[in-house]
């Protein structure tokens, strides 16, 4: 009989949810809003709907990110950091060194057959995270989608001396004002926020492959300047949104077969998904 499992990775900006019986049956990506409940509700239900099953078909659930605790029907919470190296290893089995990322912090990831090995964390800064080039194209007017883009016809990338977001917006302001281009500009935020990750990721001795995860793998001209300060090639993922999903869909099939094989029944969380709709 195939079983369904499901992984959910509320994450500060973006709500993934991953189903999985062995292959990737469907996915779903929205964004991260102030009711953590209600949303991991709607994804799960759409998640479930492209996958043509109910709720009661899936025989486990994982959540994971910083929201995690707030998936109801989930029947474990497992970190981020654990559930990332998992997803990126079913998907990528050379990759040693992830970089992730993220909306409000990054993170790298030293991993070994799936396994964490070692990692360090930036979430005291906005400046090497998602947000910091979030607010700078704001700054810039230009949408956040055609920074990769825009950064890949830059002639020099700009100078961004400050590492504090405040500042650094200042500094962009005024570089404008003494006519610096777009693209230079674009380019020198780029390399400002490799340099603080790639600083980061030095804290560990990268292996290759080098992967990078989270919304900064889909900005062509990041990678192109972490490629750079690194020294070395960045794998990108097909879809590098749902790693930690998929590394909590896996762990919920791994952790349900396990119980199985010892002939035990894994506890399950009481609150189905109607009983979440209630109480969220």
């Amino acid at each position: 009989m195939k079983r369904y499992f499901a992984g959910v990775d509320i994450g500060s900006t973006m709500t993934k949810v991953v189903i999985f019986s062995g292959i990737i049956e469907a996915t779903i990506i929205g964004p991260t809003g102030p009711e953590h409940r209600k949303l991991a509700n709607k994804v799960m239900e759409e998640a479930l709907n492209l996958a043509h099953i109910r709720f009661e078909d899936l025989s486990y659930i994982i959540a994971t990110g910083y929201g995690r605790i707030n998936v109801p029907f989930a029947d474990r919470q497992i970190t981020e950091i654990t559930c990332h190296a998992k997803g990126l290893h079913s998907l990528l089995p050379t990759v040693k060194t992830i970089v992730d990322i993220g909306g409000q912090d990054s993170k790298a990831i030293k991993i070994k057959d799936g396994k964490v090995v070692s990692f360090v964390m930036n979430d005291k800064c906005a400046a090497g995270t998602g947000r910091f080039i979030e607010i700078m194209a704001d700054t810039l007017e230009v949408p956040l989608e055609d920074m990769g883009r825009l950064s890949l016809t830059a002639q020099k990338a700009a100078s961004i001396s400050s590492t504090c977001t405040v500042f650094a917006e200042h500094e962009i302001i005024n570089k404008l004002a003494s006519k610096e281009t777009i693209p230079n500009l674009i380019a020198g935020i780029h390399e400002s926020v490799a340099t603080r990750v790639s600083a980061m990721v030095k804290k560990l001795t990268i292996e290759e492959d080098v992967a990078i995860t989270g919304g900064g793998a889909k900005n062509i001209g990041l990678v192109k300047a972490l490629e750079k300060k690194l020294g070395c090639p960045v794998v990108v993922p097909p879809e590098p949104l749902i790693t930690g999903a998929l590394g909590a869909s896996v762990l919920a099939k791994e952790i349900f077969e396990k119980y199985e094989r010892e002939g035990q029944i894994p506890a399950r969380s009481s609150c189905g998904l109607q009983e979440a709709k209630i109480f969220s």
